[in-house]
């Protein structure tokens, strides 16, 4: 048993870990740092993501030592209970920030979605990894856009726009990975086009249109629907090189920029830390994406190599439209930072994400 144990952390990616863990600490040093100017509830919301992250951490070893390739059999079983969390979460969720998203137990709130972003991961992990060796027909294509269209759409019931986005891309990515014939993209492309239109009239609540209509022009209303966009570029603009100093930026301290602990905490890196932090953030970033990639011409199995694509894919894109909210040029779907935003269930989700990313790396490199 020892032995095993040395052999797992001899081959555990602790480049990856690290670079992990300095972006939890980015994050949990600009939320106390919020904290400092907005008083005892934001104080609390550092303690919590603390704990969240400590529990996260020791989550992820969990993972990274567990017979993953275990739950490629129970996929379908997986699948299922995706559906009945999302289920129950309409049915008994609570409702916060404008949709019905979270089961809330003893003061501490669980976001179901972002269980659901992992199985739906492993689901098409396993069901492209049982393709690999087939030639990939349309039925095959319908099937998966099926299985992640009826995800999207109880997502969508909630209304959660952010979330539904990073399970349709969640799809993509893999789709692609998976090396479908071109064809099929453009009807990605006609039948998100219809949907839109639809859920536009028949989904999507005001608030949701003025952020895609504020998207399109920032300035129509900046002092009420275009508030927020406005607010997180004047705090980016005001960082400079080094920044204005932890607890020292006034459009985070003064509360001018609503949602700085979640959905902009970007721009409080960029105001508080400057050019610098936010060059700090990226490399960290960027560093575990190289991970990723380094390790996938040695992953052994289609499923790992599928799952660690769609892992990845998962963090760069909810990254890139997080950061892009904060920039004006993403429409604010309400996605957190990955690693860095405050909120316990994204936080521990995308650890136990690096977890199975881990076990697979570690069996990569070891054969029994």
């Amino acid at each position: 048993m020892l032995n095993h144990l040395k052999l797992y952390l001899k081959n555990f990616d602790w480049i990856m870990l690290v670079a992990v863990l300095l972006l939890v600490s980015f994050g949990l040093i600009e939320i106390y740092s919020i904290s400092l100017g907005q008083g005892g509830p934001y104080l609390l919301n550092f303690k919590k993501q603390l704990v969240f992250a400590i529990a996260g951490f020791l989550i992820l070893f969990v993972f990274s030592f567990i017979n993953i390739y275990s739950l490629k059999g129970f996929n379908r079983y997986l699948y299922l209970f995706a559906i009945i969390l999302l289920v129950i979460v309409l049915i008994l969720g609570n409702n916060i920030r404008g949709h019905q998203g979270w089961l809330v137990f003893q003061g501490f709130s669980l976001q179901p979605v972002e269980l659901v972003k992992i199985i739906l991961i492993l689901f098409l992990a396993s069901f492209f990894a049982n393709l690999a060796t087939k030639v990939k027909t349309t039925r095959h294509f319908i099937i998966s856009a099926i299985s992640v269209s009826f995800l999207i759409f109880l997502v969508l019931l909630q209304p959660d726009l952010g979330s539904a986005i990073i399970l349709g891309m969640i799809w993509l990515v893999m789709v692609l990975a998976a090396g479908f014939n071109k064809k099929y993209f453009i009807s990605i492309f006609l039948v998100v086009s219809i949907f839109f239109v639809a859920s536009w009239f028949l989904m999507f609540k005001n608030y949701q249109k003025d952020r895609i209509i504020n998207f399109i022009n920032p300035g129509i209303n900046s002092q009420k629907s275009g508030y927020n966009i406005s607010q997180a570029m004047i705090a980016i603009g005001s960082g400079g090189l080094a920044g204005k100093g932890l607890g020292l930026g006034s459009q985070s301290q003064l509360k001018f920029l609503p949602e700085a602990h979640t959905d902009f905490i970007f721009s409080v890196i960029a105001e508080e830390l400057g050019f610098v932090g936010v060059l700090l953030v990226l490399a960290f970033y960027f560093i575990f994406f190289w991970r990723c990639w380094r390790i996938l011409p040695k992953i052994k199995n289609d499923f790992g190599i599928y799952f660690v694509i769609g892992a990845a894919g998962l963090i760069f894109v909810q990254m890139f439209i997080n950061i892009g909210m904060n920039l004006g040029i993403m429409p604010i779907v309400g996605l957190p930072l990955p690693f860095v935003s405050y909120g316990g269930s994204s936080l521990v989700s995308l650890l136990i994400l690096v977890g199975i990313v881990e076990n697979i790396i570690i069996k990569s490199k070891i054969s029994y």
